[in-house]
């Protein structure tokens, strides 16, 4: 519909669509700002302001498409980064999309300090996927913009993970939803901001949950082999391969998957869960030479149940396996690196074959459900 039209129509494209700021004001979640987006289409998300500007609910025409956890949208200042031995992180782990690094993700770590030059400050202590999730941004604008008859609902900000003698890491993160699309754009920028040489890692934990994920939904993705599986010596033994989705399962142990991807023509990856019984999907797209690392997470316990897409700048085993084989990315003094990612409700069964056919047509995933884990990590140094 022209613009000049669609004005005609109401007094307010608030009507229809649009991007507000909002505070939660109750229980865990108390002071939280969250942006409302919705599209016109159906498509509804909000982005958590002090969680990083990370998508936290994500429905389209009132079916769940994003992840909701025991936790909740809990107020940063409660979060215990340390607490638990590291695992803390898991008591803010909710939504769509959580972000892991600056620098660093994966499990809790231990990395020597010297390149921060201070004598006391002898090591670096890094709890599960690092501290960025949890950290307030500083909104630097939010609203709409018209480009002819196109309209572009957007928000940016600011997230810095910073201290004295140690990392000063800015996340500048940008968010684009177009009125009448399904599509949510994500443009990050991570820049070092300090005068230290850092170590960077990043990653996206895309957690998607039911109705989307249900017993017999499928992870549909150009794989081309699997490389690892941490269950590798217990298999078959939850029942559940990498491929086809069960039920909830009474205390099911989470399942974590490396697969190695085939980009497209244009060097992109697209990743979907889908659940053909119903008409609705939900998939992620990356850039191969960004997101060179494609993680699976099966958290299907009764009362989580959620899968996970995490395209990650590097291979599961963390720092000191980047280290070793010059696969650690460092950035000095005003470099960057910069992530660019579409997430795409697949909300008919069309949509949901339109996106199989795209995927099947870069490559064929195996067929069945428990392929062996190969353990060729390629290399990555080139990509640095």
């Amino acid at each position: 519909m022209p613009r000049r039209h669609l004005a005609a129509h109401t007094g307010s494209l608030s009507q229809f669509a649009g991007v507000r700021l909002m505070t939660l004001a109750d229980g865990a979640e108390r002071g939280v700002r969250m942006l409302e987006f919705r599209t016109g289409t159906g498509l509804r998300f909000t982005v958590m302001v002090d969680r990083a500007m990370d998508i936290a609910e994500c429905e389209h025409a009132g079916r769940a498409i994003g992840w909701h956890s025991p936790s909740g949208f809990r107020h940063p200042s409660l979060h215990d980064y340390e607490g638990e031995d590291g695992l803390g992180w898991f008591r803010a782990m909710s939504g769509l999309n959580v972000t892991c690094g600056l620098d660093h993700i994966l499990f809790m770590h231990e990395d020597t300090a010297s390149h921060y030059h201070y004598a006391p400050r002898e090591k670096v202590a890094s709890s599960l996927h690092g501290r960025v999730g949890t950290i307030p941004a500083q909104l630097t604008g939010y609203g709409e913009r018209w480009t002819g008859d196109v309209c572009t609902f957007w928000a940016e900000g600011i997230v810095r993970q910073a201290t004295v003698f140690g990392e000063d890491l800015h996340l500048v993160r940008r968010i684009e939803a177009d009125l009448g699309s399904d599509e949510i754009r994500l443009t990050d920028r991570v820049v070092n901001h300090g005068f230290y040489t850092t170590p960077h890692m990043f990653c996206y934990h895309i957690n998607v949950g039911h109705p989307v994920v249900a017993e017999g939904a499928r992870y549909v993705a150009p794989v081309s082999e699997v490389l690892w599986a941490a269950h590798a010596e217990n298999y078959r033994k939850q029942g559940v391969g990498y491929r086809t989705l069960p039920a909830p399962i009474v205390n099911f142990h989470e399942q974590v998957w490396q697969h190695e991807m085939v980009p497209d023509a244009q060097g992109q990856v697209e990743v979907a869960i889908v659940n053909e019984r119903i008409g609705l999907g939900f998939s992620v797209l990356t850039r191969k030479d960004q997101f060179p690392c494609m993680f699976e997470w099966q958290n299907l316990h009764a009362g989580h149940y959620a899968v996970g897409i995490e395209p990650s700048t590097n291979h599961v085993h963390g720092k000191d396996f980047a280290r070793e084989r010059g696969e650690l990315i460092e950035l000095d003094h005003g470099e960057e690196r910069i992530y660019e990612t579409v997430l795409r409700v697949l909300p008919d069964a069309d949509a949901v074959s339109a996106a199989i056919a795209r995927i099947e047509d870069c490559a064929r995933q195996p067929a069945e459900d428990y392929p062996a884990p190969t353990g060729n990590f390629p290399s990555l140094a080139g990509a640095l």
